[in-house]
């Protein structure tokens, strides 16, 4: 299967290129804005995979529906205007979207979503994610992941029980509510926290990445499990199976 790979000079992008070295996905594009790379992927390629920057996504996906190929996003920071370009795409082929593609972490959305269900709103919410000081986006796709998967668990909508960060006089922490916070520094691939605070005790489920290799495995598996499946849009929990 002939692939490009959008974003390659940067670090996800590099790594998906040197893994799939000796596959049967044969990258034939590498796209970025970077100088020395392709400004976009060549005639015959079969499938792509992104993990460049939000702003680039809608042009990109347009084109892979133009010409009928399944579309990988590893991209984060992805705008509401932005998504619609990718749900517009998924109409005609097969997109696999998802903020993390590792087998870790959505084993780990699983287990946070049952454990939201059984401790119930008595117990606090606090997910924290650290990662490298060049990341972007924040929070990361993941700590999204992660909080939506805890409000999908004990029934409520995300977007109005999440808090992003603490500052000032905030009084005290409303029953239910779900937090998200951001650090950055040094090399960190990825931390992710997920934390359920009670008045007796405290639960935390803990993912640490040490190295890329484990999201551009799982990127590289989505492609190949996306090629001649049906229009629409899919997660890493199809991929695995876990849905």
């Amino acid at each position: 299967m002939k692939i490009a790979i959008v974003g390659a000079a940067g670090r996800m992008g590099q790594k998906l290129c040197e893994l799939a070295k000796g596959t049967e996905l044969e990258v034939v594009s590498k796209v970025d804005v970077a100088e020395g790379y392709d400004k976009t992927w060549a005639a015959g390629v079969e499938g792509v995979i992104d993990f460049s920057y939000h702003t680039g996504v809608p042009a990109s996906i347009a084109k892979a529906a133009s010409e009928g190929i399944p579309y990988v996003i590893g991209t984060t920071g992805i705008t509401a205007e932005e998504q619609k370009s990718v749900d517009a795409a998924a109409k005609v082929i097969p997109v696999v979207q998802s903020g993390n593609y590792s087998l870790g972490v959505n084993l780990l959305m699983e287990l946070v979503k049952k454990a939201a269900t059984i401790l119930g709103p008595e117990y606090d919410v606090e997910v924290t994610e650290m990662h490298h000081k060049h990341k972007k986006d924040a929070p990361s796709g993941t700590a999204l992941m992660l909080a939506k998967a805890a409000a999908a668990g004990r029934g409520v909508n995300l977007e109005e029980k999440a808090v992003y960060g603490r500052k000032g006089d905030i009084g005290e922490r409303p029953v239910g509510e779900i937090a998200i916070h951001a650090l950055r520094g040094g090399s960190v691939v990825g931390d992710h926290t997920v934390m359920f605070a009670g008045d007796l005790e405290r639960v935390e489920i803990t993912h640490k990445a040490q190295d890329r290799t484990a999201f551009a495995a799982g990127a590289l598996k989505a492609l190949s499990w996306a090629k001649g499946k049906t229009a629409g849009i899919y997660t890493m929990r199809d991929v695995l199976g876990f849905s």
